[in-house]
C-alpha cells in the first residue's frame, strides 16, 4: 500500500544494506568450541548468526551461543569486526567476532548439526565462511597481545 502511495522515482536508487551478524570463539578446557553446520555453507565454523532487530551485538552473541552449544557464555572481548562482501556465500554480512568463556558440557542445538572441541594447533580443514581468516587472527591476537588491523 505505501509502494501505491509513494512510488519510486526514475531517479531514486534502491539501497540496500548488509546484515549484522555475530561470532564468538568460545574458550574451553582443551581449545574452542566449534560447530558443524547442519545448513548450507555446510563445514565447521565458529557458532554465531543473525542479530535480531532490537537486540545489541551482545545479547546476540550471548544468546546465538546458547542456541548452538546450550552453553551460557561470560563475554571477554570483542577481536574484530569482518565485513568483506564475500564472507558469506548467501548474502553481505558484516560479524562482529567475540571471544567468551563458558563452563559445562557443550551440546549441538538449533542450527548445529556437530559440536566439538578443537585445539589450536588441530583446526579442521572445512571451515565455513572466511571462518579460517578469523582463526587466524584469534591465534596471532593470543600469541602477541594485539588485535587484527583493518586490510
Amino acid at each position: 500500500m505505501l509502494k501505491a502511495l509513494f512510488p519510486k522515482k526514475k531517479s531514486e536508487k534502491e539501497y540496500r544494506n548488509p546484515v549484522p551478524t555475530v561470532d564468538i570463539i568460545i574458550e574451553v578446557k582443551g581449545g574452542i568450541i566449534l560447530i558443524e553446520r547442519r545448513n548450507a555453507p555446510y563445514g565447521w565454523a565458529i557458532p554465531g548468526g543473525f542479530v535480531d532487530y532490537g537486540e545489541s551485538l551482545e545479547d546476540a552473541a550471548r544468546r546465538e551461543a546458547e542456541e548452538e552449544t546450550s552453553l551460557k557464555v561470560t563475554l571477554k572481548e570483542m577481536l574484530y569486526t569482518y565485513s568483506n562482501p564475500a564472507r558469506d556465500p548467501r548474502r553481505h554480512t558484516v560479524s562482529t567476532v567475540f571471544t567468551a568463556t563458558a563452563k559445562g558440557n557443550p551440546t549441538a542445538a538449533d542450527d548445529a548439526k556437530n559440536l566439538a572441541v578443537f585445539k589450536l594447533t588441530a583446526l579442521p580443514k572445512e571451515l565455513a565462511f572466511d571462518h579460517a581468516q578469523i582463526l587466524a587472527d584469534y591465534i596471532k591476537y593470543k600469541k602477541t597481545g594485539r588485535f587484527p588491523k583493518p586490510s
